[in-house]
C-alpha cells in the first residue's frame, strides 16, 4: 500500500523530486492528477474552516467547487468524432473503428446553422447500441426464416472468417480502452452488400441508444453534477457542450472518472476513502440473487437475449455449484453472427461451447472475468477495473462462487451523495429514457 503523506510532506517530495530532476524541470503530473491535488486544496481548506463537516460532506463540497471545464479532454485534443444522423450503420461503424472510439455524438443533419446544442444533437451512437439491434433483428430474420447461421450472417452483412481476419488485422490497433467494443468491427469489416446493415439510418436506430432527451453539462456546471448523472442517474457518458457556439467541446465516461480516480492514490482525501473495504462502504449494491447469469450448459443465444432485455452489458457463465466460469459481454455478438463452423447452430449452442469456440480462436483470456472479495479495498477495486480497462468486476465468496457485482457506476455512487432538493424537480418525469431503448 501506499504512504498516505500530509500536505506538508507532499510539496516536500515534489520540491527533492525537481532538485533531483536534470536542469531542475518540474515533474510532470498528469491531468488526472492534478484534479485529485485541486480535490486535496480545497479539502485541506476545509479541514480548517468548517472542521464539523462529515468525510461525505467535504467530498460532496469539493466536487462542488470544481467546473467539469477541468475534466481532462477524452480525445486528447484532436477534433470530436461526430456522426451526421443520416450516415448508414455500416458508415457509422467504420467511423468508430478508425478513430478509435465506441461512441460519438449524433448530429441532426437537419438542423439549421444557428441551431442550439440541444437541437444540433440528437443522442450518443454506441458500438454495443449497434450489436444490440442487430442481435434484435437476427432473432426476428431466424424465427421467421429459421435459417441456419451462414444464411443469418448474409442477412446482416457480417463476416466470413476470411473477411473476420482481415479485418482484425485494423482491429488491433485499436486503443487499448476501446479494444473491447472495437474488436466489434470484425464483425462489419467487410461490409459486404446488407440492405439492413448499409441502408438503415443512424437516425433509424433510436432504441439502441440515448434517444431523447439528450442530456448533457455546461462547462460551469460542477464534478458532483456530473458524478451524479453517471451514477444515481444512470447515464453512461456525458457530453459537456459550449453553449456560445453550440457545439460538444468533451464527453465523460464512467471509465474517465475511475481512471482519474486511480490517479488520485496516496492523496489524503483519496486514501481515507479508498482505503476502506467494500463491506466498509456498502458494496457490492446488487445482491446475488438480482444478478442476471446464464448457467454453461444453456444456450448462448440465452445471454445475449437477456441482456438486450434487461438493458445489462455482461452476464456471468456460471457452473452447477455457483461458481463464475466465464463471462460473455454483448461486444461478443461478434462470435455469434460471424458465419463459421463452430458456431453454425447458433440457437442451440452452450454458453460454455461457445466459450471454448471464442477462446479456441481469440485466445486464452478471451471472456475472463476479474473477481474480488468483500475485504478488498475499494482502492483495490479501482486499480484493477482501471488496469483491466473493464466496466465490471464479480465479488466472490471464500468458496469461489460468485457474491455479488460492482460496476463503475457502483463506484461512482459511493463517492457522492445528492444533496436535498439538488436537482429540484428535473428529474420528475421531465427527462425520462425512451420507452424502447435497450442499451
Amino acid at each position: 500500500m501506499q504512504a498516505v503523506r500530509t500536505r506538508p510532506e507532499q510539496l516536500a517530495a515534489e520540491a527533492a523530486v525537481v532538485e533531483a530532476t536534470p536542469h531542475g524541470s518540474a515533474r510532470s503530473w498528469s491531468p488526472e492528477a492534478e484534479i485529485g491535488m485541486r480535490v486535496e486544496d480545497i479539502w485541506d481548506s476545509l479541514d480548517v474552516q468548517q472542521r464539523q463537516l462529515s468525510h461525505g460532506d467535504k467530498l460532496n463540497s469539493c466536487f462542488d467547487s470544481i467546473p467539469v471545464a477541468s475534466f481532462p479532454h477524452t480525445f486528447d485534443g484532436a477534433q470530436l468524432v461526430e456522426i451526421p444522423s443520416d450516415a448508414t450503420l455500416a458508415e457509422a461503424v467504420d467511423i468508430l473503428s478508425r478513430n478509435r472510439i465506441i461512441s460519438a455524438p449524433v448530429r441532426n443533419v437537419d438542423a439549421p446553422e444557428d441551431a442550439s446544442w440541444i437541437d444540433r444533437y440528437i443522442g450518443i451512437v454506441e458500438f454495443a447500441g449497434i450489436a444490440v439491434w442487430l442481435l434484435h433483428q437476427s432473432e426476428a430474420a431466424a424465427k421467421a426464416d429459421d435459417v441456419g447461421a451462414d444464411e443469418l450472417a448474409a442477412k446482416l452483412g457480417t463476416v466470413t472468417l476470411e473477411g473476420a481476419v482481415a479485418a482484425a488485422a485494423v482491429a488491433s490497433k485499436v486503443a487499448a480502452a476501446a479494444e473491447s467494443e472495437g474488436a466489434i468491427a470484425e464483425v462489419f469489416g467487410a461490409l459486404p452488400s446488407s440492405d439492413l446493415f448499409n441502408k438503415t439510418k443512424v437516425k433509424d436506430i433510436s432504441g439502441s441508444f440515448r434517444w431523447a432527451p439528450f442530456l448533457a453539462l455546461q462547462s460551469s456546471d460542477t464534478f458532483l453534477t456530473m458524478l451524479l448523472l453517471l451514477s444515481k442517474y444512470r447515464m453512461k457518458s456525458l457530453p459537456v457542450v459550449d453553449i456560445g457556439e453550440g457545439t460538444i467541446s468533451n464527453i465523460i465516461t464512467q471509465a474517465a472518472v475511475v481512471h482519474m480516480l486511480s490517479e488520485c492514490v496516496g492523496l489524503l482525501w483519496f486514501e481515507e476513502w479508498g482505503t476502506k473495504t467494500l463491506s466498509e462502504i456498502g458494496l457490492p449494491i446488487m445482491r446475488l440473487s438480482k444478478i442476471v447469469k446464464v448457467r454453461e450448459d444453456e444456450p448462448a443465444l440465452k445471454a445475449f437475449r437477456l441482456m438486450r432485455r434487461k438493458g445489462v452489458g455482461g452476464i456471468p457463465v456460471v457452473d452447477d455449484s455457483g461458481r463464475a466460469v466465464g463471462s460473455i459481454m454483448i461486444k461478443d455478438v461478434k462470435h455469434l453472427l460471424t458465419a463459421s463452423e463452430t458456431n453454425r447452430d447458433y440457437r442451440t449452442l452452450t454458453a460454455k461451447k461457445f466459450i471454448a469456440n471464442a477462446r479456441q480462436s481469440s485466445g486464452e483470456r478471451q471472456m475472463s472475468i476479474i473477481t474480488c472479495s468483500r475485504g478488498d479495498s475499494i482502492k483495490d477495486i479501482i486499480l484493477k477495473l482501471d488496469a483491466e480497462k473493464r466496466q465490471r468486476i464479480y465479488v466472490i465468496n471464500e468458496e469461489g462462487n460468485l457474491d455479488g457485482l460492482i460496476t463503475l457506476r457502483d463506484i461512482i455512487a459511493k463517492l457522492v451523495y445528492e444533496p436535498p432538493g439538488y436537482f429540484g424537480d428535473f428529474f420528475n418525469g421531465v427527462i425520462p429514457l425512451p420507452s424502447n431503448s435497450r442499451v
